[in-house]
């Protein structure tokens, strides 16, 4: 379990721990109260802006200069934790310190088009099929000299995860997988789903369109907000949570990326040929089977249904399911004491 002496107070429900103060900037906005109670995923980590990581490493890797924010000790155990869209980094802001009281190393990158992260050449195209970008985070692994680490993600992040578990597990200690195997099947992707399921992705299909790229790029902010309240139904951010991570949509190749990974998911758009082969590996569905924990948000719209059943076989080490009630789709904000605690459970499976 969480070592709440490490942590001196909740930091899951939205207080800081007064040994974590050297890593968070603070603002003035106040802080949620609560704790978790039972085993059931607390809600009362909503969001307040209150606290950022304090500050942002920058490193070469691959084609990208990535920035990433690092808590906890330098020797430990090192946990990489990835976002999605549109999010950021802070989706992890109370996940982090929860981890680095318990001694490991945590590593939250900016994804390509995010944030701080930056081409290094203005001439690389502006991809985001899936196997690139988890290439980019092999990449950070390698500029880093992390050999193996703890991966945990959500949306794109689950994605990039799951890819690194499945063709890569020798750089995979163990997985926590929102939202289970996201690993995309272009083909299958051209089949359509019940109703229900393809109001859920709507964004995608505007995507589709030029009016969507142009309304991507004039509307960023409004339309990342929209997506927060419709998939996380029950988590009541306020305004400076929000802003906090809206920044990191002023990157300059914020749309380009969106609208590409989301139009190559749907066969709308190339990929980088060099990549086919990856591609082709991933397409056919590979088996993960480092150790995994899988985690579903009652309330997230993508959440297949069956407590975790459709995509049960797809892990074939050690492996367990929870289901979490009343959280939607951005777990680890949502339910940062969760998440964390998933992350310890697999490192020990």
């Amino acid at each position: 379990m969480i070592n709440r002496r490490a942590l001196g107070k909740t930091i899951g429900a939205g207080t800081a721990a007064a040994s974590m103060a050297g890593w968070f900037s603070s603002s003035p906005a106040s802080a949620a109260t609560g704790a978790p109670s039972g085993g059931k995923a607390s809600t009362a980590a909503q969001g307040t802006g209150r606290r950022s990581f304090e500050s942002l490493k920058q490193v070469k890797a691959g084609e990208l200069n990535i920035g990433y924010a690092e808590v906890g000790p330098a020797k430990g155990p090192v946990v990489i934790l990835l976002h999605g869209w549109p999010y950021d980094i802070h989706s992890y802001v109370d996940v982090a310190p929860l981890l680095a009281a318990e001694g490991y190393r945590v590593i939250v990158p900016y994804l390509r088009g995010y944030g701080t992260t930056t081409f290094r050449s203005q001439k690389t195209f502006r991809n985001g099929q899936q196997a690139v970008v988890a290439l980019d985070i092999i990449a950070l692994m390698d500029a880093l000299r992390i050999e193996k680490a703890l991966l945990g993600g959500f949306d794109w992040g689950a994605r990039t995860a799951d890819i690194i578990a499945a063709l890569w597990p020798k750089r995979c200690k163990a997985l926590v997988s929102v939202t289970g195997y996201l690993i995309t099947n272009r083909e299958k992707n051209k089949q359509p789903l019940p109703p229900a399921a393809e109001w859920a992705w709507w964004y995608q299909y505007y995507f589709a369109t030029e009016r969507g790229e142009l309304g991507l790029a004039e509307y960023g902010h409004d339309f990342a907000k929209l997506i927060w309240r419709n998939v996380s139904p029950t988590w009541h951010f306020d305004d400076a949570t929000f802003d906090r991570t809206a920044t990191a949509f002023e990157n300059p190749d914020y749309v380009s990326i969106v609208i590409h990974n989301y139009r190559w998911r749907l066969g709308l758009a190339a990929g980088d040929p060099r990549y086919d082969g990856i591609e082709a590996k991933l397409g056919a569905g590979p088996a993960i089977a480092v150790p995994t924990i899988t985690l579903d948000g009652e309330l997230d719209p993508f959440t297949p249904v069956g407590d975790g059943s459709a995509y049960r076989a797809k892990f074939t080490g050690p492996y367990d399911h929870r289901a979490l009630e009343g959280i939607g789709h951005n777990v680890p904000q949502e339910a940062p004491e969760a998440f964390a605690q998933a992350v310890l459970d697999a490192d020990r499976l």
